[in-house]
């Protein structure tokens, strides 16, 4: 029999990596998708059946293009994982047009092409998981996530709708709320004060987000949040 596939958009050093684990521990194929594959491709010799994917998650031709590699090597996606995120900050007077239509092709146009790309199989199937990694900048803006906030908020709203359209079709599609400062390298050292407990811990947000696909469709949910235990809100 062979194994279920899981496509994971946005490999990095944290979430998308320890996403990469979890689903490969559970038995997937795991497709490895980033903008550079120096990372992907380590991390793809890890793990037993994975392949690593150089993709634009905002540009169309790079979509269709790695889909179709993906759909010949490993078999029709059964699980997404949408974790690309462009963490681009400024006020409304220092962010650039640029910079703001980069956050939405990541954040938004990247989702919709990602899901576009899978969900013809699963309908045909008649199941499958699209699960998107969000932030509570989707919620609110705050002064300098003028281009992030209206890039996670748009990528919410597009899972939304997703989600009252295409759950009755057997798929589930769900969304990760991530409140908290993700634990990087980067981060620990920016934040070197803060205690371990602070920070979200990648291999924790790949558990929530596994767990949402082996939900029993009488009790799915849409939206769960992840933040530390100690976290203000």
């Amino acid at each position: 029999m062979s194994r279920p596939v899981c496509a994971v958009v946005g490999v990095g050093p944290g979430n998308g990596a320890a996403l990469a684990r979890r689903f490969a521990g559970a038995g997937h194929a795991v497709a490895l998708m980033a903008r550079s594959t120096a990372l992907s491709s380590a991390l793809a010799a890890e793990l037993r059946e994975a392949r690593a994917y150089e993709y634009d998650a905002g540009d169309a031709a790079s979509v269709a293009r790695t889909f179709a590699a993906v759909r010949s090597d490993l078999g029709e996606v059964d699980t997404l994982i949408y974790s690309a995120g462009s963490g681009i900050w400024g006020t409304i007077e220092e962010i650039t047009p640029e910079a703001f239509e980069t956050s939405w092709r990541v954040n938004a146009l990247g989702a919709l092409l990602a899901a576009q790309a899978v969900i013809p199989a699963m309908k045909r199937k008649g199941a499958g998981s699209i699960i998107f990694i969000g932030a509570t900048a989707s919620r609110r803006g705050v002064a300098r996530t003028t281009a992030f906030a209206a890039g996670k908020a748009a990528q919410r709203s597009l899972a939304e709708s997703m989600a009252r359209h295409l759950w009755p079709a057997g798929i589930h599609v769900a969304l990760v709320i991530i409140d908290g400062v993700v634990d990087l390298p980067r981060t620990r050292e920016r934040m070197a004060d803060k205690p371990d407990e602070f920070f979200v811990k990648p291999a924790a947000v790949a558990e929530t987000a596994y767990r949402l696909t082996e939900q029993d469709r009488s009790a799915w949910s849409f939206e769960v949040e992840a933040r530390p235990f100690g976290e203000k809100w």
